[in-house]
């Protein structure tokens, strides 16, 4: 994720580039509403994100291709939720960050590798959707879970290499004009944090968005010509792609207006966008939609119970094998009780 962050901060960095605007104000809602928001959508997130890898790794049958990816994605989504609640305290506190330096980086590195690594994770989706639907007869030989898990592996990597920039640059400073340590990004100068910017925006979102589209118009065809001329789609194929699908719209809900808006405050920086009112919309929005991105963490569990009819029945297979088990404990122990009481 972006860090035009601090959010009341900034909407260009103090010592590095001027626009000649006044530093927006911190309102009220930003340290009443936000901090109570935030540590729903953590204590949510982690709760749901949680149960879905349980699901995931306790069944007994193995996952499917889409599976392993949508587990990964649980995983970077209770990674940011776990580090969501420092940022609750520091928007909390008047965006003045009270914790260790090394804190401020860790935190924001959550959010930068769940934003990465989540559209990565979907690209692969899309292209296992892709291949199973309209290249079905060459397959075989690609929809392996060990590619699957090397794909997941590459995936945490590039993640982590392009949330380069806030592991060097991530900074905590004193300023004056908000009286407050803010945990920011302190860029040596203007051309490198363009450079940044550009690549995270390039590789972070246009190319796999690109990506993702393709897969998806491909698939929503190949689905069409099917229904058309009467072949079946196998039904599990079909259920897992409605699944994809809905994770799909989900991400495009909570990101695309999020990065909408980074590509117009890189407009700001690069002095394409020179008028007040303006940028001061842009933070406005900038709070709005990088909230509303990390709801997309909380969402997808959701969807899974909702939409995904394969994760409800491995929900009711686990608990009904809970349900045994216990039960089976159960009658042990009391038959070893009444045995003891005999004798």
């Amino acid at each position: 994720m972006h860090d035009f962050h601090v959010t009341h901060t900034a909407v260009m960095y103090e010592d590095q580039i001027n626009t000649g605007c006044p530093h927006p104000k911190l309102n009220k809602w930003h340290v009443t509403v936000l901090p109570v928001y935030i540590v729903l959508i953590a204590v949510l997130g982690i709760v749901l994100n949680v149960f879905v890898m349980m699901v995931f790794f306790l069944h007994k049958k193995a996952c499917t291709m889409a599976e392993i990816y949508l587990s990964n994605m649980a995983a970077a989504d209770l990674i940011l939720m776990a580090f969501l609640p420092f940022w609750a305290v520091y928007v909390a506190n008047k965006f003045n960050w009270t914790f260790a330096n090394p804190l401020c980086t860790l935190v924001t590195l959550s959010i930068r590798m769940n934003a990465y690594c989540s559209i990565y994770f979907l690209v692969l989706i899309s292209i296992d959707r892709y291949v199973a639907l309209v290249h079905p007869l060459s397959q075989e030989g690609m929809r392996r879970p060990k590619y699957a898990k090397l794909g997941c592996l590459l995936v945490w990597c590039f993640g982590l290499f392009l949330s380069v920039p806030t592991l060097v640059y991530r900074d905590v400073r004193y300023f004056n004009y908000s009286n407050a340590h803010m945990c920011y990004l302190n860029y040596p100068n203007a051309t490198v944090q363009r450079l940044c910017d550009v690549m995270q925006m390039t590789f972070g979102f246009i190319v796999p968005i690109l990506i993702i589209s393709f897969c998806t118009v491909r698939i929503i065809r190949a689905l069409n010509n099917r229904l058309i001329v009467g072949l079946n789609t196998k039904k599990m194929e079909h259920k897992a792609t409605t699944l994809v699908l809905a994770v799909l719209l989900a991400f495009m809900i909570c990101w695309v207006p999020f990065y909408l808006v980074k590509a117009l405050i890189m407009l700001v920086y690069a002095d394409v966008l020179t008028d007040c009112t303006l940028i001061s919309i842009l933070h406005i929005c900038n709070n709005i939609f990088m909230y509303l991105a990390f709801f997309n963490s909380v969402l997808n569990p959701i969807l899974y119970v909702i939409v995904g009819n394969n994760f409800r029945k491995k929900v009711r297979e686990l608990f009904t094998r809970w349900s045994i088990n216990r039960t089976t404990t159960l009658n042990t122990t009391s038959t070893l009780a009444n045995m003891h009481a005999k004798y």
